[in-house]
């Protein structure tokens, strides 16, 4: 079948502030990077929760052939039955009750799924495994992993053989940009650490289930400070949806690590 894949890729939300309206909004970064990767985005907004939910992600589910599950604000740990860290920011409470649900009717389906920074995050609690909830506390030996004063600060990524990380980088010297405080503790089952970082804290997992094509990503391949490496990241995911959904997809061809990335 000769077509573009259709993606669906949630969506943060901001309750109205000082007079502004309620808004949903998207970083351009997720969507152009799914365009260039072949594939045709489909953003979902965070729907209301009530008797029709389950019946109106169906129906858009029905219609997807896979879903990015973008990063944002932090997970509120009480949810999965932890306190509340004062580090931690909590999403608005609307798009956090609708990212669990869709993740739950991803996982049902096992509907091709590419998380990205708390997308990960969501992923791995979502089927068992547990966060750190501060990494300068919870790994005090932990290079840091966020810089408030650098918005591209960069670390090392050290990844395992014969993954989908090592498709993309191959054995270049890898550095990715680092923007959080959580991190992932417990992987969930049916996952395996693809990439870390030299310190040991997990940057990258990878479904090795044989019916469900999921991976996901602490850092940001979409973001203004990645490379264009890091957008083989897209162009393997689509190339996996792909796939499975026996679609041809005509990619660009793969760029060299030199070239910048630019939103």
């Amino acid at each position: 079948m000769n077509k573009k894949p259709l993606i669906g890729i949630n969506s943060d939300f901001r309750m109205s502030q000082n007079g502004s309206p309620t808004l949903s909004f998207l970083f351009s970064g997720y969507y152009d990077s799914l365009l260039n990767a072949g594939a045709i985005p489909v953003i979902i907004p965070p729907f209301r929760e009530n008797r029709e939910l389950g019946h109106n992600i169906g129906q858009l589910l029905d219609a997807l052939d896979g879903v990015a599950l973008v990063g944002g604000a932090d997970l509120d740990p009480r949810r999965d039955g932890y306190m509340l860290h004062p580090t931690v920011c909590p999403m608005d409470e609307r798009r956090e009750t609708f990212d669990r649900f869709l993740m739950e009717k991803i996982i049902e389906r096992r509907l091709p799924v590419l998380g990205i920074g708390v997308g990960m995050q969501l992923i791995n609690v979502s089927l068992g495994g547990t966060l750190f909830l501060h990494i300068p506390e919870d790994i005090p030996k932990a290079l840091p992993h966020r810089d408030t004063m650098d918005p591209c600060h960069r670390h090392g990524l050290v990844i395992e053989k014969n993954s989908l990380l090592e498709k993309v980088y191959g054995e270049n010297d890898i550095r990715v940009n680092s923007m959080h405080h959580m991190a992932i503790d417990d992987v969930a089952p049916g996952f395996w650490v693809t990439g870390r970082c030299p310190d040991g804290v997990i940057e990258a997992i990878e479904s090795i289930r044989d019916d469900w094509f999921a991976i996901g990503t602490q850092f940001h391949p979409e973001a203004p400070s990645a490379t264009a490496l890091d957008q083989g990241i897209f162009r393997e995911f689509i190339q996996g949806v792909a796939h499975r959904n026996g679609i041809v997809v005509r990619n660009a061809p793969k760029l060299e690590a030199q070239e910048v990335f630019a939103l």
